[in-house]
């Protein structure tokens, strides 16, 4: 199919590599996103080897590795500081690193400016108020009294998606992980070159971004879902800390700012059955919103984006491309949502304690497969 139009609802990670892969395709697309400030927390990211394949297929890896940190190993220590194992990481992009540490804001605004490389138009502070499908495509009115005419709709609007409440309102709805998830940016020793992983109840790492600056995440039971104010927010991490693990313990102090530490509580969800319904698809987080303790939620959104520009650039209607994308796509998906939240169940004691270096190493392999 040529020259499609696509509106993208989301202007995230999964929205933006959307609009870039379907530019790069002769599409013409246009990225909605309901947050007027188009703002994204200052934490890192961590980005596998399949992302920065799948950055290399979107054309912006030189931006992407200059903007961020990479490395070849991701270590893996024992609750007690002793390193239980240095997986190492599949290159699978020659002359690049293996896995790449990188600040949200800096990633966001790789994949913005390429966007608009590509032709995409990006409105903020727009949601949409009425959706209409027929045989020939949607016709969508929005939030500011505009109104357009779509061959597509690409639903990247996240965990809770309006998309897929409006496609799919009996499917079930996230669900509360029992834990949350702090972050925070810390100074980088020079020593610290690779990704570091602690096993145990306290899931807690650190991911060099840049020459300067690291990021320290920490996974918490949380069994009442707690929402802590922000006042105070700091200390609340470093409490979290207090049994911290060597390696760890010596970043605790450098938790101060309330305003820097980023919390969330952690959701989940998998959506069975059709991510798609007419000429509507969801991807990223709003078909398969998994926890982070493989790292690679966004690397399935990013995978998605290229996978499904792929499939409506040569399939000879937008069912069969819907259909292709998901064949290929969701047991992949399904596999790092499951594995995922397993880690998750086995650290809050309501399943097995997950052997992480083989979970590590066995996401690595799957995820090095082509798509």
């Amino acid at each position: 199919m040529n020259k499609l139009s696509a509106l993208i609802i989301g202007g995230g990670i999964g929205g933006l590599t959307s609009a870039i892969a379907l530019g790069q395709r002769g599409f013409r697309s246009e990225v909605i996103e309901k947050d007027p400030e188009w703002s994204v927390y200052g934490v890192g990211i961590i980005q596998q080897a399949n992302v920065v394949r799948a950055v290399a297929e979107l054309g912006v890896i030189d931006d992407y590795i200059e903007a961020g940190y990479g490395y070849e190993f991701v270590e893996i220590y024992k609750p007690d500081g002793e390193l239980a194992a240095k997986v190492p990481v599949k290159r699978l992009v020659e002359k690049y690193p293996g896995q790449v540490g990188i600040a949200r804001p800096a990633l966001q605004k790789v994949l913005a400016d390429r966007a608009a490389v590509e032709g995409a138009k990006i409105r903020l502070g727009v949601v949409v108020t009425e959706l209409v499908d027929d045989e020939d495509g949607v016709s969508v009115k929005f939030s500011d009294g505009t109104a357009g005419r779509y061959d597509v709709v690409v639903g990247a609007d996240g965990v809770n998606s309006q998309m897929r409440d409006l496609l799919f309102p009996d499917a079930k709805k996230p669900e509360f992980a029992g834990q949350g998830v702090w972050r925070y940016n810390l100074r980088r020793p020079e020593d610290l070159v690779n990704m570091r992983a602690y096993e145990g109840k306290m899931g807690v790492g650190l991911v060099p971004l840049s020459d300067d600056q690291v990021y320290m995440y920490l996974t918490t039971p949380e069994p009442d879902n707690l929402r802590y104010p922000r006042e105070g927010l700091a200390k609340a991490m470093r409490d979290k800390l207090k049994d911290a693990p060597p390696g760890i313990a010596e970043f605790v102090d450098q938790i101060t700012d309330d305003d820097e530490v980023v919390y969330r509580p952690l959701a989940w969800h998998f959506l069975e059955g059709n991510w798609y319904k007419g000429h509507v698809m969801l991807i990223g987080d709003a078909a398969h919103g998994t926890t982070p303790h493989l790292g690679q939620g966004a690397g399935m959104a990013i995978e998605d984006s290229l996978v499904l520009a792929e499939e409506l650039a040569r399939a000879a209607s937008v069912a069969d491309a819907f259909a292709a994308f998901q064949e290929r796509r969701y047991e992949r998906c399904k596999y790092i949502v499951d594995s995922s939240v397993a880690i998750c169940m086995g650290q809050i004691g309501k399943g097995p304690l997950v052997n992480y270096p083989k979970a590590t190493a066995d996401m690595i392999a799957a995820t090095s497969e082509p798509l």
